[in-house]
């Protein structure tokens, strides 16, 4: 059988948002987001619709050169690689191409995020939050790592899993493949 990476993509972008988070936490990363590619050109999450509009937020395709971390270029991440098969693979493309279908009917689940604090689930329909986001794909798809329901799995739970591994952290935008892309805008 065929093995293939997926990406999963730590952040912090440094918004009273994510700080807000950050003082409950203590965590260094409080965004997650999982990609086909290494260069982070599929990169999928739920998130903010529009860069500049912390309240509408769902599930989104990011472009890191021109969605919500272009305006925050002091961005800090830790990019993660994991080794699938390809039937793993196909089963997280199934999973996203359901949440890209139904994307108008999905919403960004604030109160879940509210409920992490409390260790309580709150999982309104069609609502997810980027953490819980990546465990639903992670689990629909067989990887199951975790003994939590995914609306209470945190980055940092993410960043805690064995399998994946560490392949860069620092500033997203001096990763070389974003720098490259950067530099000719593509």
């Amino acid at each position: 059988m065929e093995k293939q990476k997926v990406y999963v993509l730590l952040t912090d972008t440094g918004t009273l948002f994510t700080k807000t988070i950050k003082q409950y936490t203590k965590a260094p990363y409080n965004h997650a987001s999982i990609a086909f590619d290494r260069d982070l050109i599929e990169l999928y999450s739920f998130g903010r619709k529009h860069p500049r509009n912390p309240v509408n937020g769902g599930f989104v395709q990011e472009n890191v050169l021109t969605g919500t971390y272009s305006v925050y270029p002091q961005t800090t991440c830790a990019l993660y690689e994991i080794e699938v098969t390809d039937r793993i693979i196909k089963k997280m493309r199934r999973v996203i191409s359901v949440f890209e279908k139904n994307k108008g009917k999905l919403s960004y689940n604030l109160l879940g995020v509210v409920g992490v604090a409390m260790k309580e689930r709150f999982e309104p329909q069609g609502s997810f939050f980027c953490s819980q986001f990546v465990a639903e794909v992670l689990i629909r798809s067989g990887l199951r790592f975790w003994d939590k329901d995914p609306s209470l799995i945190t980055p940092e739970d993410i960043r805690s899993v064995a399998e994946l591994k560490l392949i860069y952290e620092g500033k997203l935008f001096d990763y070389e493949p974003i720098k490259e892309r950067n530099k000719t805008g593509k």
